[in-house]
């Protein structure tokens, strides 16, 4: 079910250059609205090319969920911190993506848990774990479904690091599971990974329908990364939480390097350029320190959030 397709360079430039052009068009024709999609049952989503900020405002200090802010995002477990300031993965040792639904299969481990590096065709990898007691998957479900709607909830998360946060599709209160809140939906960021600015539309694509095994004491969040302003994807990533004794674990995989193209929402584009842009064309093309950065980005950031998922969880759940 897995496929990578890796446009060349050229024509992938010329989607960059081009995504930004229509953004730019769309943002000088005035205000922006976001149509809803079809079938949604909360109406549009207006976008009024909100700020992208660091930390926390007075207005987010408002939010019934500001007792969960902290300043800053609790440390990257130990084997994680360990990894970062560790070399690279030999490239053979990286399994190929078409390997990741047996990688990420109900029981067992793979052979690489933790680690950064890059195949010999250019492919970018990064496996994190992490243990997280007191948390079910179910939990997991319900937080991909609720915390993109806005920047305040997405800053719960990494504080340090996520700046900005919006959905193609407001579905958070919808009588719906909560998969099915953020299967089929794409939710827009702006975040720090390392040093660099990534403005990202990551794309969440149902597991099942891919390939995977998902038992019902099980989740797996599975996406197609891509950029929010070009229409070009980057590559994907998948998080499979599992019960461990007394909580859970998630294992985490990212393979970047795996392009392709999409349609590109011209409304979210525009904002993405008004917030600010990172438009260089050479972002499209990511290196080995983007893989060591996303590593302890991601130890940090799922960590951090597990602290006290189940309690926001039990208070926010509709």
């Amino acid at each position: 079910m897995l496929s990578k397709w890796n446009p060349n360079r050229r024509s992938l430039l010329g989607a960059a250059g081009a995504g930004v052009a229509a953004a730019a068009m769309t943002l000088g024709r005035g205000p922006i609205a976001a149509a809803a999609p079809t079938g949604s049952s909360e109406g549009p989503i207006t976008q009024s090319c909100s700020e992208r900020y660091v930390g926390y405002r007075e207005a987010d200090r408002a939010k019934p969920y500001a007792k969960y802010f902290t300043p800053h995002t609790d440390p990257a477990p130990q084997v994680v911190r360990t990894a970062f300031a560790g070399p690279p993965l030999p490239p053979a040792s990286i399994p190929d993506f078409g390997r990741l639904t047996r990688d990420l299969g109900p029981s067992g481990y793979s052979p690489i848990e933790v680690g950064y590096g890059q195949r010999t065709d250019g492919v970018l990898f990064v496996a994190c774990r992490t243990e997280m007691p007191r948390v079910t998957a179910a939990m997991w479900d319900w937080w991909f479904g609720w915390h993109s709607i806005e920047s305040a909830r997405y800053k719960l998360w990494h504080p340090d690091a996520h700046e900005y946060a919006a959905l193609r599709e407001n579905r958070t209160t919808s009588p719906i599971p909560d998969k099915a809140k953020y299967i089929g939906n794409t939710s827009y960021v702006d975040e720090l990974v390392g040093p660099k600015l990534q403005q990202l539309g990551i794309d969440f694509r149902d597991p099942v329908a891919n390939g995977f095994t998902v038992p019902a004491d099980q989740t797996i969040i599975y996406g197609r990364v891509g950029s929010s302003i070009a229409p070009v994807d980057l590559g994907w990533l998948a998080h499979q939480v599992r019960p461990i004794p007394g909580g859970a674990e998630m294992r985490s995989r990212f393979y970047l390097n795996i392009r392709g193209l999409h349609v590109p929402d011209l409304p979210q584009a525009a904002c993405a350029v008004a917030r600010g842009a990172s438009v260089d064309p050479s972002d499209l093309f990511l290196g080995i320190d983007l893989a060591r950065n996303l590593l302890m980005h991601c130890g940090q950031e799922m960590n951090h959030l597990a602290q006290f998922l189940p309690e926001i969880y039990r208070e926010f759940r509709v």
